[in-house]
């Protein structure tokens, strides 16, 4: 296949590309930068520039791109950010898409566990409702945007939870105080986050090139944990404890809205629409997925 990724260069964009070119697909790459190579191709979404001839004859069109949620506090010129850098690449897309007269047949089209909010024990299937706050609000126009792609397109919107990975991604300042011994649980722990590993991320987007599923799908492992239980293997997996807990005022305190609506909500996704199609994870729970983590990080 012929696949044209944006944000391809992100934690999550570089899995995808990597598994998706070792299996033999053809994979572009739309970048800011002046490409650094034949498989990229520059864009400017911020200006609403992309020759639509790059998309002639793809087989599928990934949208990976956004500003980066936790790498800031979230003041009211960074709100801005997050959504114009979502919602600009996502339009800019589907304009490029209307120009051809005959557009790709698949977009993917990410989205977040952030669409449900801070919803508490509560399990949540693809057809459960929107929260409310930010990031509830971020992804439902993200959604829409993506359901702009032109009649006979068929629209994926995956709704990802928290990537376990050896570096970067959520995990990306609190692994390094688990393996020196001086991490633990926020908050009180006993919130929900919808987890999974990045090489289950990556095969999760190659499975719905061609699965049979079209609007959101929960793209998270089936075995649900809570913060406490998800440290608490991390630093199993280290050889290290995990009791330096950091209580939710000092993080609200240190990271203000960004502390309630990334860190402290609780999203019990259940990957109902994956399961059914058939997708079979490598690392399905919590115990595999921190081993992984914990052998990658030290190879």
């Amino acid at each position: 296949m012929r696949i044209v990724i944006a944000g391809a260069s992100g934690l999550i964009g570089t899995g995808i590309s990597a598994r998706l070119r070792d299996q033999g697909h053809d994979v572009v790459a739309l970048a800011r930068r002046p490409p650094a190579s034949t498989a990229e191709v520059r864009w400017d979404p911020a200006a609403h520039q992309l020759d639509a001839a790059v998309l002639q004859d793809a087989d599928a069109v990934i949208n990976l791109s956004g500003a980066g949620i936790g790498d800031r506090p979230w003041t009211r010129s960074r709100v801005g950010v997050l959504f114009r850098s979502r919602l600009d690449a996502t339009r800019t897309l589907t304009d490029a898409m209307k120009k051809l007269e005959v557009p790709p047949p698949v977009f993917i089209s990410q989205s977040a566990s952030g669409y449900y909010g801070n919803s508490g024990a509560a399990v949540l299937r693809e057809n459960s409702p929107p929260g409310t706050g930010t990031l509830a609000r971020l992804c439902r126009e993200w959604e829409a945007a993506a359901h702009q792609a032109p009649a006979g397109v068929r629209v994926v919107t995956p709704r990802t939870g928290v990537v376990l990975a050896p570096s970067g991604g959520a995990l990306g300042r609190l692994l390094p105080l688990l393996r020196l011994g001086i991490g633990g649980p926020l908050g009180n722990g006993r919130q929900y986050w919808p987890w999974i590993s990045l090489e289950d991320v990556s095969a999760a987007f190659g499975f719905l090139l061609t699965a049979p599923v079209t609007g959101p799908v929960n793209v998270c492992a089936p075995e649900d944990a809570d913060v406490n239980s998800l440290v608490a293997q991390l630093a199993a997996a280290l050889h290290r404890p995990a009791v330096f807990r950091v209580p939710a005022p000092v993080l609200r305190l240190v990271m203000g809205q960004l502390a309630d609506e990334l860190l402290l909500a609780s999203q019990r996704m259940e990957p109902s629409l994956l399961a059914e199609a058939g997708f079979r994870w490598e690392h399905s729970s919590v115990h595999e997925a921190a081993a992984w983590v914990a052998s990658a990080s030290s190879a």
